[in-house]
């Protein structure tokens, strides 16, 4: 969601805030604004008061375009500087709900993510004191509390310095009840820069006399790749001499940086219009990359490039991951959720493992009574969801209060992002390793999330003598596998401008039904959400079978029926349920493979023929370009969709 940068060290500040800020433009965002302070000739280094600085800080409604020009027109000087992409939670996309936001004098500044639950009692008690809020966010209580904690420790004697802000910043931290992060500036210390974490992503990057902080990687790129990941309830001082680091204790904190790996995290458009196009094309070379990685040839020698001991699918977890699992409960938000689904439906049918999917955000206040043996899987690509990792902590923390060690936690996470704080929080991690995807609505992660599914579901199938099916079928499956790379490149290709000519036929359409059955009604519903989420139709996915239990009502000559029909268990099903809505004079487009059984549809966009377990890998292809050409034909903000963030870091 909203995105945080900051900076200090020997360079201009603002042009360092503004690209960073521009690398984390795809999280989603309305408004966006910067602060910097410049220092007085005297000031020193060290962070510690010359004479008072100067801080400027610009705010714009709207694109980063517009926070540029009123740059370019102003300037924002200064080598000490914060930044902000906002994404409205507390009062509407405006200019004045902008951050950073100021306490009264202008002297202090703050950006921060997240949100401060108890923000209407303080805002209140400050309120009666005198202060006068300019905006209606929850962040404005913070630049206050710490004016007025800045004045009474001055009051003390106390001498302006980079310590006294961070000690203001230390006491006024246990009054904000919440998940943030923050970074704060003083005009009185233009060499030191504070910033804080509570259930919220926050790193340092590390430079040469300089250090710049984000909410995310890719606005490191180009800076450096040392970071150092700040911890749970950390605060840091940064000043150009270097990092103090301290604990939500206070204890002063030792660690050492780690390095970002690879090239993932630096996005290029190439030649596509939009960064969703350019994704939805990439997803051959995530399958080939997937297959490399994790599908040995039959019969080789995998040695200690398999970890998990498995002759079929080489996975990088130690074994204890599937030693003695006698049930799984996924926990998932979204595009997540649905890859989860057919997780899901993979690890039942497949492996033959009890499995469960829960939505993340309703786990936390309605979890299942504990079973014992159980692993928990958290299914998030940036790792960073706020509810998805609140209920993974709830779920090992309630575990831990039971002796028995049949309900000891057993904690997986699924993710593109190994080093984001689920990463730290669970011990054991599957890299979809899909690289960095910067449109909002996922596409690549999505198939990178359900082959890790399908890779997890071969390999406890494979230690279950077979599964379900035996080891002639997972051979099989595996074997179909391999194919799909150069399956999706062609498919890919044949239904791009398909999909752009069918668009037109939705210029004025408001509502689409979509409709799967088995392991492909999540894929309806991954279907639905994609075209909801960047064209803003209204749509929705059911079960095929559940149509005339209700849905059937909606169904006219205005509404769309996308229909998946694959060969398999419930083929004719389908196709029955599809005739029903044909028969209500719904626009009937069909996924399925090309013959006789197909000739119902009004259009149909072709699939190969696969084994029904495997389909939903080639069945969301035409969800996605259709999805994608719609919105691109009514000229929509594809990559940044309106209300939406790549990563929701907030309940």
């Amino acid at each position: 969601m909203c995105g945080i940068v900051a900076v200090i060290g020997s360079r201009e500040a603002a042009p360092l805030l503004l690209e960073g800020l521009r690398q984390l433009e795809y999280r989603g965002y309305d408004s966006a604004g910067l602060a910097t302070v410049q220092a007085p000739l005297e000031a020193p280094a060290s962070g510690d008061q010359g004479a008072p600085g100067q801080l400027t800080c610009l705010r714009a409604e709207g694109k980063l375009v517009n926070l540029t020009a009123r740059f370019d027109a102003v300037g924002a000087p200064g080598h000490c500087g914060i930044g902000h992409t906002r994404w409205a939670t507390h009062g509407k996309p405006e200019e004045r709900n902008a951050h950073p936001h100021l306490d009264g004098s202008g002297q202090v500044a703050v950006v921060q993510n997240g949100i401060i639950e108890n923000y209407r009692s303080l805002r209140e008690q400050l309120q009666a004191e005198g202060v006068v809020f300019r905006s209606d966010t929850d962040t404005e209580v913070i630049p206050h509390l710490l004016a007025r904690q800045l004045a009474s420790l001055q009051d003390q004697g106390r001498v302006a310095s980079g310590s006294l802000l961070l000690e203001a910043v230390q006491l006024v931290l246990p009054q904000l009840q919440g998940a943030y992060a923050l970074a704060v500036v003083w005009a009185a210390v233009p060499g030191g820069l504070v910033v804080a974490r509570r259930q919220a992503p926050l790193l340092i990057g590390l430079g040469e006399g300089e250090f710049l902080c984000a909410s995310d990687t890719p606005a490191l790129a180009g800076f450096t790749r040392t970071i150092l990941p700040l911890e749970d309830g950390e605060v840091a001082l940064l000043t150009p001499l270097g990092i103090e680091l301290y604990n939500g204790a206070g204890v002063r904190q030792q660690r050492n940086p780690s390095l970002l790996t690879g090239t993932e995290h630096v996005a290029d458009k190439r030649s596509f219009r939009h960064f969703m196009h350019k994704e939805i094309h990439e997803q051959s070379e995530t399958a080939a990359l997937w297959v490399a990685r994790h599908l040995p040839e039959l019969g080789s020698d995998t040695g200690g490039g398999n970890p998990a001991g498995s002759s079929l699918v080489a996975l990088p977890l130690d074994e204890a991951v599937f030693e003695g699992v006698e049930r799984i409960q996924i926990l998932a938000c979204g595009t997540s959720r649905h890859a989860a689904l057919v997780g899901a439906y993979l690890l039942e049918q497949l492996a033959g493992i009890p499995a469960s999917v829960f939505y993340a955000s309703e786990f936390r206040y309605a979890p299942p009574p504990l079973g014992p043996h159980t692993l928990t899987i958290g299914v998030t690509q940036s790792g960073e969801t706020a509810d998805t990792l609140a209920a993974l902590l709830m779920e090992q923390e309630r575990r831990l209060l039971v002796a028995d060690p049949a309900y000891a936690p057993k904690l997986l996470g699924i993710t593109n992002r190994p080093e984001s704080s689920l990463g730290r929080l669970v011990p054991h991690i599957l890299d979809i390793g899909a690289g960095i995807e910067v449109g909002v609505a996922a596409t690549k992660t999505f198939l990178a999330q359900l082959l890790a599914f399908y890779g997890l579901a071969l390999a406890f199938a494979e230690r279950r003598g077979g599964g379900v099916h035996g080891p002639a079928k997972l051979r099989s499956l595996v074997a179909a596998l391999r194919l799909l790379p150069a399956q999706l490149q062609q498919l890919v290709i044949d239904h791009d401008q398909r999909c752009a000519d069918l668009a037109h036929l939705f210029t004025d359409t408001q509502d689409v039904i979509f409709l799967g059955r088995g392991i492909n009604y999540p894929i309806a519903l991954e279907g639905a959400l994609k075209l909801k989420e960047i064209s803003y139709i209204h749509a929705e996915g059911y079960p095929a079978g559940e149509m005339k239990h209700g849905p059937i009502a909606l169904l006219d000559a205005r509404v769309p029926v996308v229909s998946i029909a694959m060969p398999g268990l419930v083929f004719e099903k389908v196709l029955s349920n599809a005739q029903e809505a044909k028969a209500r004079d719904a626009q009937l487009i069909g996924v399925a493979p090309q013959g006789p059984d197909t000739d119902l549809f009004d259009t149909l966009l072709p699939v190969p023929e696969i084994d029904e377990l495997l389909s939903p890998l080639l069945t969301v292809i035409p969800m996605q370009l259709l999805s994608y050409h719609i919105a691109a034909h009514r000229g929509l903000d594809v990559d940044q969709p309106r209300n939406l963030a790549k990563s929701v870091t907030v309940e």
